[in-house]
């Protein structure tokens, strides 16, 4: 999407973009809308939440958003997109990003109400199981929607803020508001049951920009290169099973995987064998990858980052390009494999 669209999208150009809202603009459209959405509406991917809403904008702090987007949200598929987390975004990128986001605010800051949470978190938990735990998980984590428990969201996300969401709820998703069925009190116990999952840390240094990460090396990219051709795939734009995937593998059959999310994303998680391709910067991996093996494509959506870079395979002359349907979360659940961080400090047996 060019940069009229996106900020047509964004409210129109009012008094005219900044250089600093452009760039913004140009990142948003490489790397999030694929989640987000161009208008940043959300739930385009994966559950992403809407980010153009008014509300959720004039609440949330510079420092809220730049942490959300630079640290990512560890179990979500929000990627770390700071270079301090392994990201591809120096902190004058994420900035940048911020600034345009800001063009979506449409309404002024607004004070919030930042008092202690003073609530009785057994209340709190009640409240929590009755009316949150279908759309945030038992924990917190495994919702479909936003992840609660997160260290990083809830060290900062202030009280003002948790509270301003609980009460008026997020138009257009599906937070609706609980002010009225909760009253006050309700509002103060559910918080208070919220601030008992994880101790505030300290604040953090301010941010220091970090030479750019060099692309993760390749290294060994065809698994079973003596092997036969894979059965069963079927190239983009069509999708192929992870089990028919695994099933190949078990088989032996010659391929390559490719794990299109971000490289903080890779080095966290990956399906064993995958090599790491960034869906949103593919190019310097073009001339190295094998155009006579089928290359299939993957991430955690479990199509829109896979998809398109699938799609910019298919434009560079790839042919044999598939897309995994079911994305990581699924491969993981079946337990078909993948490698961890904690995995690369164990000793060698």
């Amino acid at each position: 999407m060019g940069l009229l669209s996106l900020f047509l999208a964004a409210g129109g150009w009012g008094c005219g973009p900044t250089r600093q809202q452009k760039q913004g603009a140009e990142l948003y459209g490489r790397m999030c809308a694929v989640c987000h959405g161009a208008g940043g509406e959300g739930y385009k991917a994966d559950q992403a939440p809407a980010l153009c809403d008014p509300d959720y904008l004039a609440s949330s702090t510079d420092a809220f958003l730049r942490e959300a987007i630079a640290a990512g949200r560890l179990g979500s598929t929000m990627s770390a997109w700071g270079r301090q987390s392994g990201g591809p975004l120096t902190p004058p990128e994420v900035d940048a990003l911020i600034a345009f986001m800001r063009r979506w605010q449409g309404k002024k800051t607004v004070t919030l109400d930042e008092r202690p949470a003073t609530g009785d978190r057994g209340r709190g938990s009640q409240l929590y199981f009755q009316e949150c735990v279908k759309c945030h998980g038992a924990r917190g984590l495994e919702g479909p929607n936003a992840r609660l428990r997160n260290a990083g969201f809830l060290a900062n996300a202030s009280n003002g803020f948790l509270r301003l969401a609980i009460r008026n709820g997020r138009a257009g998703t599906a937070m609706l508001p609980f002010a009225a069925k909760l009253g006050d009190q309700g509002v103060e116990d559910l918080l208070a049951f919220m601030r008992n999952w994880t101790p505030l840390p300290p604040t953090a240094a301010p941010p220091v920009d970090p030479p750019p990460p060099p692309p993760i090396p390749l290294g060994k990219v065809t698994l079973n290169p003596r092997g036969p051709a894979p059965v069963g795939f079927k190239a983009t734009p069509d999708v192929t099973a992870a089990a028919v995937i695994k099933a190949q593998l078990d088989r032996g059959a010659r391929m390559a995987i490719l794990d299109a999310r971000a490289p903080s994303d890779y080095l966290a998680e990956h399906i064993a064998g995958a090599v790491s391709v960034p869906f949103y910067d593919p190019a310097p991996y073009f001339d190295k990858l094998p155009k006579d093996v089928w290359l299939v494509c993957y991430c955690a959506c479990p199509h829109a980052e896979s998809g398109q870079l699938a799609e910019k395979l298919k434009a560079k002359g790839f042919t044999k390009v598939t897309v995994l349907d079911e994305g990581l979360g699924f491969w993981r659940a079946q337990k078909y494999g993948t490698v961890l961080a904690s995995d690369a400090k164990k000793p060698a047996p």
